[in-house]
């Protein structure tokens, strides 16, 4: 018998997405949240085609699409001579290419819209305040009135509850930090792209800017080489930490490092990932997004891959028996996210050369023309998720 009920722990995009694609299968869920209301965490996010087709058939996309914007195309830019090297078509292109658009908003823009949704539902119910441990069943019980059938952990890359998961995979620091800040659109340089994704390129750094058109800002994200720290999204970093980002875009474009001079509310970001491991106990407990596969935003995939995994499980679930429904859902994902995992890493290779590996790097971009370079994005932007 297909299952009647779940817990999800985590009001994330992950969570929320399951509690959605859930009910669209008539299961019920409760979702359960540690903080006492959902703030506006975070920064900007791209949400591919692959994803956006996901927000669609849940109902959500259309609120989106009307604050969002969809970027003209995706840049690789050098951050020292500001030539471009190379860029993806999007806009209409995505459209047409992979069914589905291309999108640059807030994660709180996207989170607000899955939460609006999840409480107009009647099959799904949300409870702020309650934290969960590795022992979660009982208490949830109480809660729910009876114990779930299946707990899904949405709880983010520190999960509590992968502990209870044996052989699941331990966070490791991916060896990178991320510094995250935003400068209003009219104080932006005219070097920013209005109508575009770009990422400045350079030795063992690179900086992807982009508009939230809903904001009126900019979302800037500057990636280098790093010692780990706080776990936080709103750590500041401290004067030593800044030095070290300064450096490391030593020899850039003067208008970019001004940007970082100015950029005062940063946030530092350390970025762990989670090893490869097992994602569920085979009876009653299933780890989604971040909690099972956290990678570095190398192929800016992180929200997406959250979104096809709840996808995919609801649909899994509402085939059979859990037991069986966890076995597919691993074996169909996990081949996913080891090739995105590889991808992340080449990337993280290819956008901090330096040397002659930068220099060849450049000349074989700038020869493929843009719609050969969106090919190799197919097997991404195009998947269809199966829910």
């Amino acid at each position: 018998m297909p299952i009647g009920n779940t817990a999800i722990v985590g009001a994330g995009i992950a969570g929320l997405t399951a509690a959605l694609a859930l009910a669209r299968h008539g299961i019920r869920s409760e979702i359960f949240e540690q903080a006492e209301a959902l703030n506006e965490v975070g920064a900007g996010l791209q949400v591919s085609p692959n994803a956006s087709r996901i927000l669609g058939e849940l109902g959500v996309l259309d609120t989106l699409s009307s604050v969002w914007l969809e970027p003209e195309d995706v840049r690789l830019v050098s951050g020292r001579s500001l030539r471009q090297i190379a860029s993806v078509p999007c806009g209409s292109f995505a459209r047409e290419r992979w069914g589905a658009p291309y999108g640059t908003l807030h994660r709180a823009t996207l989170q607000k819209a899955l939460l609006t949704a999840v409480e107009r539902n009647p099959r799904c119910r949300i409870h702020l305040g309650k934290r969960v441990k590795a022992d979660a069943a009982t208490a949830l019980g109480k809660v729910m009135g009876s114990l779930p059938e299946l707990i899904i952990a949405a709880d983010g890359v520190w999960s509590d509850l992968r502990s209870a998961v044996p052989a699941s995979g331990a966070v490791r620091f991916s060896g990178n930090v991320a510094w995250r800040f935003t400068v209003p659109e009219a104080q932006a340089p005219g070097i920013l792209s209005r109508s575009s994704v770009t990422a400045f390129l350079g030795p063992s750094a690179h900086m992807v800017c982009y508009p939230l058109k809903e904001a009126s800002v900019f979302n800037i994200v500057a990636i280098t080489a790093g010692g780990s720290a706080s776990h936080s999204w709103s750590s500041a970093g401290s004067e030593a930490q800044r030095a070290i980002l300064r450096r490391h875009f030593s020899g850039w474009n003067d208008t970019l490092t001004s940007l970082l001079d100015r950029a005062e509310q940063a946030t530092f970001w350390p970025l762990y990932e989670v090893a490869p491991g097992n994602w569920h106990n085979g009876r009653d407990l299933v780890l989604i997004g971040d909690a099972a596969h956290a990678m570095p935003p190398f192929a800016a995939q992180g929200a997406a891959m959250a979104i096809e995994d709840a996808f995919e499980l609801a649909g899994a679930l509402a085939s059979g028996p859990v037991p069986q429904a966890l076995d597919i859902f691993a074996e169909r994902r996990k081949p996913r996210i080891a090739r995105l995992q590889q991808r992340a890493t080449f990337n993280r290779f290819a956008y901090h050369a330096r040397g002659p590996i930068r220099l060849g790097r450049d000349m074989v971009l700038s020869l493929r023309p843009p719609q050969s370079l969106a090919a190799d994005m197919d097997w991404i932007y195009g998947y269809r998720a199966i829910g």
